[in-house]
């Protein structure tokens, strides 16, 4: 159940509302081509994960609504979802807090992804983010950090991963009831950077 009460505070700080903090500043000129958008599948992970609460009409809307006049990224769209473990909540989720459009920084706007969560009430920097480019990332940078956050009296482990490229961006949660007390050094981040790759080829459409 801390499982349950941790995805709500997820979606509700840096995880989801992060994503264009950070876009204020440009440099450069030009937009990229819009080629991709990022959709909300039924499953995720090759149906490990089950779509339980589609949340891009509230906090999606958000992210759209703070993208308004940015200098360096044009939103077009937002996919923001909780998925549960096999359809179990208490098992395990994964939050999900995306955006698609046209972003001149890539670079610049997954790395506030990573500190707006950072800074979520609650939550630490167990682990500073570190970059990786898993197997078949085809020049694709994810970067991933641990965090720890206290629930309901609580101390929870919470790996999170982020990437952008020239159109789509998004950060992943990941919470499961086998290791949400683990040590954070023990986190495997690099196998996580390469689930969170799966996960992009899976939300990642074209137009």
């Amino acid at each position: 159940m801390v499982i349950l009460a941790v995805v709500g505070g997820l979606v509700a700080l840096g995880v989801a509302g992060s994503v264009m903090r950070g876009v204020e500043e440009s440099s450069g000129a030009g937009y990229p081509d819009a080629e991709y958008t990022l959709s909300l599948p039924k499953t995720l992970l090759i149906g490990r994960y089950e779509l339980a609460h589609d949340f891009s009409g509230s906090e999606g809307q958000k992210i759209i609504d703070e993208s308004d006049g940015s200098w360096n990224a044009k939103v077009d769209g937002a996919a923001v979802a909780q998925y549960s473990l096999a359809g179990n909540p208490t098992e395990g989720s994964l939050v999900v807090s995306g955006m698609y459009g046209r972003f001149k920084e890539p670079d610049r706007s997954r790395n506030s992804m990573m500190k707006g969560a950072s800074k979520g009430e609650g939550a630490e920097v167990a682990v500073a983010p570190q970059d990786f480019h898993p197997d078949g990332s085809d020049g694709v940078t994810v970067t991933c950090e641990v965090l720890t956050r206290t629930q309901a009296g609580t101390d929870m482990t919470v790996p999170v991963c982020a990437w952008t490229d020239a159109n789509t961006g998004a950060s992943i949660a990941e919470l499961r009831s086998s290791t949400m007390t683990q040590d954070p050094s023990d986190v495997d981040l690099d196998k996580l950077a390469a689930t969170t790759l799966r996960i992009r080829s899976e939300m990642r459409k074209p137009i």
